[in-house]
């Protein structure tokens, strides 16, 4: 069986490259929701919102920290999100010889609730809300439907059809371990992941207006001490600190896209007082805004 894994990984790793063209980056695919990563170095620490998807290895080896939890996954393994978080992520583990493989499947909780009605998954009933980030290991059945669906690349009329099916086929074989949980909390009508979505969407939709708890309670239908808890216990921090993340890497962004004073950029993004703004850039990147933006563009040069 150990064979039969390596041949897949190894043929999946195959393919991999083959359609990134040997490439640094992401790579956008004929399948919407599947996207290629290939790195042949080690890469600094990037912040960014991990989207709801699955990130599956081949090759390499990276590193996701999520507030203060630091998730570290290789070949074989997979991280999954469940919600949208921001996150620091960094390539560990690359080299031209063995450049890190990757693939990132998005996927729906529309997709999360037909796999649970089609298939007759068992649900659980959940005191506490799961972390919305989790690692994984590929067992031989996951990593064989992985591979089909890879395959399917290079069968592009076969795609509307297949891949809609193999999706829900890679999501059913990951509810059947011991994290399906997580997975199946975002669609678990009344329980408190689910209706944390609704604060995290709100959140990521006004995050450079004022949060007033009491509203989000209210979006999440639940008390302000129960949304606390709920809310860490799904996303590692407080709703605070969820927002702050978003500010300021839209701030980041707009400093490095757009010809933004730090001030002008500080407004932008909610802040009201430049100096609070340059404290938290600060404490978050490690450089001052001035001289973070003028590393990164000496990085990108």
């Amino acid at each position: 069986m150990m064979n039969r894994q390596l041949e897949l990984r190894e043929h999946i790793a195959n393919l991999i490259e083959h359609h990134s063209r040997q490439s640094n980056g992401s790579h956008p695919t004929s399948i919407p929701s599947l996207f290629l990563f290939r790195q042949n170095k080690m890469t600094v620490p990037t912040h960014g919102v991990h989207d709801r998807s699955i990130c599956f290895v081949f090759q390499g080896q990276k590193e996701v920290m999520l507030a203060q939890e630091l998730y570290r996954y290789e070949s074989a393994e997979y991280i999954a999100a469940s919600v949208d978080l921001p996150v620091i992520s960094q390539v560990v583990e690359a080299s031209p010889e063995a450049p890190y493989l990757a693939l990132k499947l998005k996927f729906t909780p529309e997709q999360i609730l037909e796999v649970i009605q089609e298939s007759k998954i068992p649900t659980h009933s959940q005191e506490h809300a799961k972390r919305g980030l989790f690692v994984g290991k590929m067992e031989e059945p996951l990593m064989d439907a992985v591979k089909r669906l890879m395959q399917l690349l290079d069968h592009p009329e076969e795609i509307p059809l297949l891949a809609p099916l193999i999706t829900k086929e890679i999501l059913f074989r990951i509810m059947q371990g011991k994290y399906g949980m997580a997975l199946e909390q975002i669609v678990k009508d009344g329980g408190g992941a689910y209706r944390i979505i609704d604060a995290i969407e709100h959140i990521k939709q006004n995050f450079e207006k004022p949060l007033r708890i009491d509203d989000l309670a209210e979006i999440a239908n639940m008390s302000v001490p129960s949304l606390y808890r709920h809310f860490k216990d799904v996303t590692a921090m407080s709703p605070i600190q969820f927002q702050k993340h978003l500010r300021l890497q839209a701030a980041r962004s707009l400093l490095l896209t757009e010809p933004t004073e730090a001030a002008e950029a500080a407004f932008r993004v909610g802040y009201e007082s430049p100096s609070q703004f340059s404290r938290e850039y600060t404490r978050m990147f490690g450089l001052s805004p001035i001289q973070d933006i003028k590393r990164l563009r000496a990085l990108n040069a």
